[in-house]
């Protein structure tokens, strides 16, 4: 049973919203969200974007597979103009498990089938694929890599929750981190994907900066040594870099980035079961190492930097931003504000509406900080039928240019359709956010060291079986 979300109208919504202290817009006018919008040398027919939603169902080399394939027809299909391909690793050691899709000559056809059938899809159901604009994250995992942490910085909270996968034990302060010249490695690597997925096909490439993975655990890296830790401008060193010679020698290719700019601090479930309620692990005050976070509260933002790092962006050439914030392995709360928990987290230890507005508030800052580049907001989903207007609302009164739309696409891949057929989402498939996509993902013990990850409720003739293959490895007694 839903504990947070009961609202059978915007009313009670907007009152509950007033009832917390938080800013919340809905609009019954949807027009906003298929205005066209110019990105770039782009031009994308309408503001809804799918967000990178990783399907974890490539190859074990990296390339794309029967169920990678389909999910991007079904995304093209769907009518969203912008489509922000997964996380694709720049090399195997950035991989953040066994079947994330990897940007490498031997992978490349079957990306540039990806593209090419998500685009056909396109042309089939909506007429042309002019107005569409499709591009590719491209990530180094880092502290999250799957054959073993590869750390930027050592983080005094994130370490003891980080296992080494050869010892099985956590990192602690003699683990190595990745020397500069590490770096400067995966700079190349960097460049050398995004030449990869100009030469493919894509619109633009995104540069990933958040959730903790590499770039954007290299944000928050104050306490590092060299040329890549410590100021703001040694932080960003990297980034700057790709960015710069992305433009140098690919002058044509749109360069995007997903970016944190609110780290907070991890979270673990105390209790068992209903009242395994998250609260925050031990930490010493001034927080050292959490971008865009106040360093005396962890529940406040701190947006000096994130703002700062976003002028630089578009300075250097970056022409579409993403914000996301928080960390799906430490406190998935703030990442994903959900009415369930997966099977191995815990209950939110906020109502999932101040998450939203979290969401909404800095999404906007961003944007008023640089309104030459349009800024897309995430965080939707929770709001389920109601999403769609809030992000109308955001889109018209210009506190950001697009709205992205994730767990909904998984559910509801035509969402855009829907919305522009009949004004609504369609009731059978709406995201209730029971968070059996994360569950999924998190699971580890498939024969290929990863599940597919999808929507078991309402993609269920697909993944109704694979969940059940995850049901039945449990172990006896195991909590649901």
């Amino acid at each position: 049973m839903a504990r947070y979300f009961k609202f059978k109208s915007a009313e009670e919504l907007l009152a509950e919203a007033g009832r917390l202290g938080l800013e919340l817009s809905l609009s019954a006018d949807l027009s906003p969200l298929f205005r066209p919008v110019r990105i770039g040398e782009k031009k994308a027919g309408n503001r809804l974007l799918v967000q990178p939603m990783e399907g974890c169902d490539g190859t074990i080399d990296g390339r794309p597979d029967e169920l990678t394939f389909r999910r991007y027809c079904r995304l093209g299909a769907g009518g969203a103009k912008i489509i922000w391909g997964e996380a694709t690793a720049v090399c195997p050691s950035g991989r953040a498990n066994p079947r994330q899709l990897l940007a490498a000559e031997e992978s490349a056809p079957g990306l540039e089938k990806m593209l090419k059938e998500c685009r056909r899809a396109h042309r089939e159901a909506c007429g042309s694929d002019g107005d569409l604009v499709v591009g590719l994250q491209l990530t180094h995992s880092g502290r999250y890599g799957y054959e073993r942490p590869l750390l930027a910085t050592h983080d005094p909270i994130l370490d003891p929750l980080t296992v080494d996968r050869r010892s099985g034990r956590p990192v602690d302060a003699s683990y190595p981190l990745l020397s500069d010249d590490d770096l400067k490695t995966i700079e190349d690597q960097f460049v050398a994907a995004a030449k990869l997925a100009a030469r493919i096909g894509f619109d633009f490439i995104d540069l990933k900066q958040c959730h903790r993975y590499l770039l954007s655990e290299l944000l928050a890296a104050t306490n590092r040594p060299g040329q890549y830790g410590g100021s703001l401008e040694n932080r960003t060193r990297l980034v700057r870099n790709v960015v710069g010679r992305i433009r140098s020698e690919l002058p044509g290719l749109l360069i995007a980035t997903r970016m944190n700019c609110y780290d907070g601090i991890p979270y673990r479930g105390q209790g068992s079961g209903e009242q395994s309620i998250g609260r925050p692990c031990l930490h010493q005050l001034p927080l050292g190492a959490a971008f865009g976070t106040d360093p005396r509260d962890h529940l406040l933002e701190d947006l000096s930097e994130p703002i700062s790092l976003a002028r630089s962006l578009r300075d250097w050439g970056v022409g579409l931003i993403n914000v996301s914030m928080g960390n799906p392995y430490a406190n998935a709360h703030v990442v994903r504000p959900a009415e369930f928990p997966p099977v191995d987290g815990y209950h939110p230890p906020e109502h999932p509406l101040v998450g939203v507005a979290r969401h909404f508030r800095i999404a906007r800052r961003i944007q008023e900080a640089v309104p030459e580049v349009p800024v897309a907001g995430s965080g939707y989903s929770w709001l389920q039928e109601f999403a769609p207007r809030a992000a109308a609302a955001n889109v018209a009164q210009g506190h950001v240019a697009l709205a992205g739309f994730g767990r909904t696409t998984l559910a509801h891949p035509d969402f855009a359709r829907s919305l522009a057929a009949t004004g609504r989402l369609d009731r059978r498939r709406i995201c209730r956010t029971f968070s059996y996509c994360t569950a999924l993902m998190r699971a580890k013990q498939h024969p290929l060291g990863q599940f597919p990850t999808g929507c078991p409720p309402f993609d269920k003739d697909v993944y109704g079986p694979i969940w059940k293959e995850l049901e039945d490895q449990r172990a006896p007694g195991e909590a649901d």
